[in-house]
């Protein structure tokens, strides 16, 4: 099932359900799980959030040295959220407002984006189901070919499931949840290497061929329409959490897989399978001010699926990401949100 221009994100509810699972018990260990002279949490604090958050699918087509890539992009829409976090259990809900989003001229993607990072204390975890019909390439050189602004293939349609988790060695002193989640505070710069793996299946569609026939005869895909692969395995990255004066931080995190996986190409005369062998990343960014009250961040979640063509050497590239502006404030409930909230403390207990 497909969503017209994404409105009210309801997989927040099923990353309600995901945090049951995964969200660590805080209650005996708050005060022992961690070096809080390198962070502290805020198990018992609400915190409130409001956001603008974008996210997006791109589909990139390897090409020879003189000609250009070919990067298809959604039009996705800017959305505008209000979110809880308490006690590790987090819910988000946003809107794509339409004066928040005026560009019609990039034609329509249906869209159905599930993609989630939770962050326990010694694990991460990402989980990715993107559901995408309805692209565009934006090109001047194809400008000059076709009298375009942007040339829209309304009929790629892509579809990516993955997962993927990391065990954080240093989770004594660095926290992903400070700078991502907000419900943590870290005041001295600390890192921490990360050891993992992933798995994807992945699937690229059209009615025609994905390269433009104007300029195919340059492009080894000349002629493929669908794409499959499935690929997985083991991943090594690192973080690193710098902080400025308590208050001011920067985060930069990177893994990289080596992913072994099957890809298969067909088409009209195109019908090419095999075994590939190629590295996946997934990087993280975030930049902001926290305090025990406020904080306001930048962040930016990627990931880059990338896979061999099996009758060329020019690969595809899957690039999904999720960018957002975050403004919060943590604070103790009173006694009427509290009883609202006894559910949560009797989970953690």
């Amino acid at each position: 099932m497909y969503l017209l221009r994404k409105k009210i994100s309801l997989w927040t509810i099923a990353v309600v359900a995901l945090n049951l699972v995964t969200s660590q018990p805080l209650g005996a260990q708050e005060a022992t799980d961690h070096d809080t002279s390198y962070y502290k949490a805020y198990p018992r604090h609400l915190l409130g959030r409001f956001y603008f958050s974008r996210k997006y699918t791109n589909v990139v087509l390897g090409a020879p040295r003189n000609e250009p890539r070919l990067r298809y992009r959604p039009n996705t829409t800017l959305n505008m959220g209000v979110g809880a976090t308490y006690r590790g259990f987090t819910l988000n809900l946003a809107y794509g407002f339409p004066f928040l989003n005026q560009n019609s001229d990039r034609g329509k993607t249906r869209y159905l984006d599930l993609q989630s990072h939770l962050y326990t204390r010694k694990w991460s975890y990402d989980f990715w189901g993107q559901l995408y019909k309805g692209y565009y390439l934006r090109s001047d050189w194809l400008k000059d070919l076709t009298g375009d602004r942007f040339y829209l293939r309304p009929d790629i349609g892509v579809t990516l499931l993955g997962f993927s988790t990391y065990h954080i060695l240093q989770n004594r002193t660095f926290s992903y949840r400070a700078t991502f989640i907000q419900d943590e505070w870290q005041v001295r710069s600390a890192g921490s290497w990360l050891i993992g793996g992933e798995m994807y299946y992945g699937r690229v569609s059209a009615d025609s061929a994905f390269v433009p026939e104007l300029i195919g005869d340059g492009y080894g895909q000349k002629g493929v329409e669908k794409l499959r692969f499935m690929d997985f395995g083991p991943g090594i990255g690192y973080a690193y959490n710098w902080v400025y004066q308590k208050n001011l931080f920067m985060g930069l995190a990177a893994t990289i897989n080596l992913n072994l996986g099957f890809v298969k190409e067909s088409g009209e005369g195109v019908q090419h399978s095999q075994i590939t062998f190629s590295p996946n990343f997934i990087y993280r960014a975030t930049a902001g001010y926290n305090s025990e009250k406020w904080t306001a961040s930048l962040s930016l979640v990627g990931n880059r699926v990338s896979t061999s063509g099996a009758n060329t050497s020019y690969n595809y590239v899957i690039s999904t990401g999720n960018y957002r502006a975050t403004l919060a404030y943590r604070f103790l409930p009173g006694k009427k949100i509290k009883k609202v909230l006894e559910p949560l403390d009797r989970l953690k207990q």
